[in-house]
């Protein structure tokens, strides 16, 4: 059976404390063009299931520090039509990294082993989870007082954690829940 087939279960790096990867850096003016790179790449091995494919994330926000991993976001025709892109994603160097708490959103890391490059986001195309990631970077491009006490929130809790990322990402869940909420509020007004 091929992962794309499989029951989703919990993938064990979901789990994984230590991020080698995990430090805040200024923002890098190179990203996007990484990422773009990386989104023809993702074009071609797709094709049609790639219904839009996003750079999200920090490292798409222009001035806004981040972990030099690119978020990357693909959005699908169908998110329980998990072999016509799992398959095609793992053979383009991706490690599908599914969370049963989340069955209408997908994680997908590369390379398959820490420290990764990139993080890809996979949703359904009109999801609420499509629409929040694109309207917190956009909002993020629009308002730099918040980029700023986003990049501060995140130096904090790297001198505070280190390389802990469970951590970090508990640290931050609550302010990114509550950025996230002002977006799409913002997107919506």
């Amino acid at each position: 059976m091929a992962s794309g087939d499989a029951p989703a279960e919990r993938h064990p790096s979901l789990d994984d404390r230590l991020d080698p990867a995990l430090r805040i850096v200024d923002h890098d003016d190179r990203w996007a063009a990484e990422a773009e790179r990386e989104l023809d790449r993702l074009r071609v091995a797709l094709g049609a299931i790639a219904v839009r494919l996003e750079h999200v994330g920090s490292t798409s926000v222009p001035g806004l520090a981040a972990k030099p991993i690119l978020d990357l976001q693909l959005s699908v025709p169908a998110i329980d039509a998990r072999p016509d892109y799992v398959v095609p994603l793992e053979r383009a160097g991706y490690l599908f990294a599914p969370d049963p708490d989340w069955p209408d959103y997908h994680y997908f890391g590369k390379p398959r082993a820490r420290p990764r490059t990139i993080h890809l986001h996979v949703c359904e195309a009109g999801s609420a989870h499509e629409f929040r990631h694109l309207a917190l970077r956009d909002y993020l491009r629009a308002n730099g007082d918040e980029r700023d006490a986003y990049a501060a929130l995140k130096r904090r809790l790297i001198a505070d954690v280190g390389q802990d990322r469970l951590a970090y990402i508990a640290g931050k869940e609550r302010y990114v829940d509550e950025l996230e909420a002002r977006a799409v509020a913002w997107v919506r007004r």
